[in-house]
């Protein structure tokens, strides 16, 4: 079939009795502004092009530093500072190879794993409860976790770090696992709590009625359909784990249970002197597995949004 041309007639002769005009539509309005190429250069590409380069420059700054020679590092006004010509890995080879970099590394693959497992698992069944067990006060309750998840980390360490002393965890990666789960648990119950919502009470009903228990229910219906979910709260997780400073600060000092945030600081910087292309090097390094993972979890969670759709 061909295209119409769309056509409009005059409302004015219709009502006044005479006969109407037809009159073809202007479409030079809307999206046609960006056809030309100054304004699609002005209002696309510029905008773009700033946000990818305020976004990839300090990674660019990172991995220039990691392999610049020392008296590039030291003296900015003889050498460029956005170039080398002379790059080295002695930086990097220092970091794996003599020191406790790969270590360091796996504590934090470590802790961050078994924190977010713990904290997605506590966070699915309060959740759960909350939105789908009907009590007095389910409602209060999800308030009150979530304002919980607004007290700053920074007042909560004080007395953790005593109870942690107490319980004898105290240098151990298990500080970090037990006490994390402190500041993930609230927001991940609250955001999975608006996935659940989402979820059809009717399915429920149906199972309950063939004789589905609630832990079948949870693990064979809500859990499929809360695929999004579960996504968006494990990244959140654990990047949160990833990244943690204060807690891996306080509770942990021996060099070989550092995490890679504390360890690459505490180090590589020697008094006032810091060892700028190790340090670079260990955060940039840090960064990658962060950045594949993000890589992969993103194309899974928009298929599962799409399929969600779908239904």
């Amino acid at each position: 079939m061909t295209d119409l041309p769309t056509r409009s007639i005059d409302l004015k002769a219709v009502l006044s009795g005479s006969s109407p005009t037809v009159a073809k539509d202007d479409h030079s309005e809307g999206m046609s502004y960006l056809q030309s190429v100054p304004r699609r250069m002005v209002t696309l590409y510029l905008p773009l092009s700033i946000i990818v380069f305020v976004l990839l420059f300090p990674f660019y700054w990172m991995g220039l530093t990691a392999i610049k020679p020392d008296e590039q590092l030291i003296d900015l006004e003889t050498y460029n500072p956005f170039w080398t010509w002379n790059p080295t890995f002695k930086h990097i080879y220092k970091l794996l190879f003599q020191s406790h970099y790969p270590l360091w590394l796996w504590n934090t693959m470590y802790v961050a794993v078994a924190a977010t497992a713990l904290s997605i698992f506590a966070s699915v069944l309060a959740a759960y409860a909350i939105v789908r067990l009907r009590y007095r006060g389910a409602q209060w309750v999800g308030g009150l976790i979530f304002l919980s998840y607004l007290v700053p980390p920074s007042i909560l360490f004080i007395p953790l770090a005593t109870v942690v002393f107490q319980y004898g965890l105290f240098d151990s990666p298990m500080a970090l696992i037990l006490t994390y789960p402190t500041i993930l648990i609230p927001f991940s119950t609250w955001l999975l709590m608006g996935y659940f919502k989402t979820i059809p009470y009717e399915l429920e009903e149906c199972a309950l009625i063939d004789g589905a228990s609630r832990w079948q229910i949870l693990v064979k219906i809500v859990l499929p359909l809360a695929i999004p979910g579960l996504i968006s709260a494990f990244i959140f997780c654990f990047t949160l784990c990833w990244n943690e400073f204060i807690y891996a600060l306080t509770f942990l000092q021996s060099v070989q249970n550092k995490t890679v945030p504390v360890a690459i600081v505490n180090e590589f910087v020697d008094g006032d002197v810091y060892r700028w292309g190790s340090l670079m090097a260990g955060a940039l390094a840090g960064s990658l597995p962060l950045v594949i993972l993000y890589a992969f979890f993103v194309e899974h969670y928009v298929s599962a949004m799409t399929g969600a759709v779908k239904e």
